[in-house]
């Protein structure tokens, strides 16, 4: 089975006068806790003709990566000074205010305006994002099948990660540092046990039924 050419979508673009194209992708819509991170990369026109450097090779979709590949693509592309790059993130207050999607599609908005050259076209890692402001083409698993995709994927997944530690450091008791906010059974055990905390997405439902049953059996006065 011949290897799939990760740079054909944007081949194409550039053949049809459709450069800049920024590749873009997300991190954590999923999770109970913590932001979304969106990011956008466009990468030079000499590696889209001829080829990503050998310090990117094996990149990819960044679920497929192990940690410490995640972290070495991420050094790579962000120590590069031929691609441009941004990475956005949006809270859990402002999730719980718009919802996840429009959260997520205000990231991938806000990532097209912070980049230093405005793309003419976007290649977006799953579904049509219709509030977005240049031409799109939205591929399904587009992180396997795109390079600049999979270099937004990385930037978003790696970044997301490094601010969940951090927030494992602020509280600990729930295991952020492990699971990265995603709803695995120690996650649920620890918010039965603590309640959420001020990152968990109040309006996600095992957040909201967990305030529900604080409500109906509330912790009694310790005075």
């Amino acid at each position: 089975m011949p290897a799939i050419d990760k740079l054909s979508f944007e081949r194409d673009l550039l053949n049809k006068q459709q450069y800049p194209v920024a590749g873009i992708d997300e991190a954590g819509r999923g999770p109970l806790a913590g932001p979304v991170v969106a990011s956008a990369v466009i990468l030079p026109e000499d590696w889209i003709r001829t080829g990503l450097p050998k310090g990117l090779n094996g990149l990819n979709d960044s679920k497929q990566l192990t940690p410490g590949k995640r972290e070495e693509f991420f050094g790579y592309l962000m120590e590069s000074e031929k691609i441009h790059y941004s990475i956005v993130e949006v809270d859990s207050e402002k999730i719980d205010e718009w919802n996840i999607l429009r959260a997520t599609h205000h990231a991938m908005n806000q990532c097209l305006l912070e980049l230093t050259i405005h793309p003419r076209h976007a290649l977006v890692d799953g579904l049509r994002v219709p509030s977005l402001t240049v031409n799109q083409t939205p591929l399904v698993k587009g992180d396997s099948r795109s390079f600049s995709i999979a270099a937004a994927s990385v930037l978003a997944k790696v970044k997301r990660d490094r601010i969940m530690r951090d927030f494992d450091e602020m509280y600990p008791q729930y295991g952020f540092a492990q699971h990265k906010g995603y709803g695995t059974a120690k996650h649920l055990e620890a918010i039965r046990k603590h309640g959420p905390c001020p990152i968990h997405r109040m309006t996600f439902a095992p957040i909201r039924r967990s305030l529900e049953q604080q409500e109906l059996f509330p912790h009694p006065s310790p005075h």
